[in-house]
């Protein structure tokens, strides 16, 4: 689904007809440390754990955010389903801001419905399923919620069929098991079927395969492409693979969008993300992730330091300008904005704004330091990785 267009102003999203079903403008979310009875003499940080994102979700969409660990990711991701409160911007839902709803109950749905609407998978489904109901009076809980006039052998009828659709037969036994009862695999598919049973239009899987072994990864991945297609529900999924965001993008035509300290640096599509990768961040990620185009990672990692910089002080200008092998003297002072390349395709590194931008006449400061990327003569079009 193509969000974006080349229209004069790069940095705006295109037009559309209908508007999207999630839609954040300039979020942020900022968080105070050293809060607490042992610190209240001590002067309180921020961490900007999200910084100024913009971002669009359609109906039957699929976006994957990826990222290390503390980027952010899960944050954002609950700011758009309105189980974080942003501390700037704004969430809309099909236009509708969550936050002014659930403060003034202004607008044609209520905030209960809305949230309705918006649903999670856990990272750890054992930790989110009661540990002391069946699975029968789990999955209960949302259909009463939504059908109470459902009477006990329509609703028994339900949970069974659901319980069918992700493979777990005979239905009847899992009904009646608890959790503990339950594979790590099993328990996640009981949480995608509470989830699905709010009849939602988007779910936020944070991590939803990171806990499962490897081989039953792909089998829960391909569950979940084969719900959300029966389902029409849209996906934001979270994850700090990119591989398993390659899998679950490329086979419903969704983006990835790449997040670095807070900031969404690349979005793109798969194709874009893995075989054109414009910002220098998004090259660590490919290289440090085996299962991408293993044969071609030869050498160090395209970094100058796997040092993440502390989030309660940041670097100015880019922030990735203290590990990037291409940062100039510019970088330092002067924060790029998510610019398009292509209609999908949007970056922040001024790699990507053409050869006349004046980060290329700015000193290297990486220049006496040995760096893994190799130095090209001339900038390729439309691409931020050599020069």
């Amino acid at each position: 689904m193509s969000l974006f267009s080349n229209s004069t102003n790069p940095e705006e999203p295109a037009p559309k007809d209908d508007a999207p079903l999630i839609s954040l403008k300039d979020v942020e979310v900022h968080f105070e440390s050293n809060a607490g009875l042992l610190n209240l003499f001590s002067e309180s940080q921020v961490v900007k754990a999200v910084d100024g994102v913009s971002l669009e979700i359609g109906s039957n969409d699929v976006v994957a955010l990826v990222g290390e660990s503390g980027c952010g990711k899960t944050t954002l991701g609950k700011a758009a389903i309105g189980l974080q409160r942003p501390t700037g911007g704004s969430v809309n839902y099909r236009g509708q801001d969550i936050w002014a709803t659930n403060d003034n109950g202004t607008g044609p749905l209520s905030f209960s419905e809305i949230r309705r609407s918006l649903q999670i998978i856990h990272q750890d489904p054992g930790g989110a399923l009661n540990p002391n109901k069946t699975v029968r009076d789990i999955l209960s809980v949302p259909i009463k919620t939504c059908e109470p006039s459902l009477s006990p052998n329509d609703r028994e009828a339900r949970i069974h069929g659901m319980l069918e659709r992700v493979r777990m037969s005979p239905p009847s036994d899992y009904a009646g098991r608890y959790p503990h009862q339950l594979s790590g695999g099993e328990q996640q598919r009981v949480a995608l079927i509470r989830a699905l049973l709010m009849n939602p239009d988007l779910i936020l899987a944070d991590e939803p395969v990171s806990a499962l072994d490897v081989s039953l990864r792909v089998d829960t991945m391909d569950l979940l492409l084969e719900l959300q297609e029966q389902f029409n529900t849209s996906f934001l999924f979270i994850s700090h693979n990119i591989s398993n965001a390659r899998y679950l993008t490329e086979k419903t035509g969704g983006r990835i969008g790449v997040m670095y300290l807070g900031e969404i640096v690349e979005i793109g599509t798969p194709d874009e993300i893995l075989h054109n990768p414009q910002h220098p961040y998004t090259k660590v990620l490919s290289w440090a992730t085996p299962q991408l185009d293993s044969s071609e990672k030869i050498g160090d990692p395209p970094i100058r330091t796997i040092d993440i910089p502390d989030p309660v002080n940041p670097p100015s200008g880019c922030q990735f300008h203290t590990r990037c092998p291409k940062a100039t003297e510019h970088c330092t002072n002067h924060k790029p904005a998510l610019q398009s390349t292509s209609e999908t395709h949007r970056v922040s590194c001024y790699r990507s704004f053409g050869d006349a931008h004046e980060y290329w006449d700015s000193p290297s400061i990486a220049e006496n330091e040995t760096t893994s990327i190799t130095q090209d003569p001339q900038p390729p079009a439309n691409d931020c990785g050599s020069r």
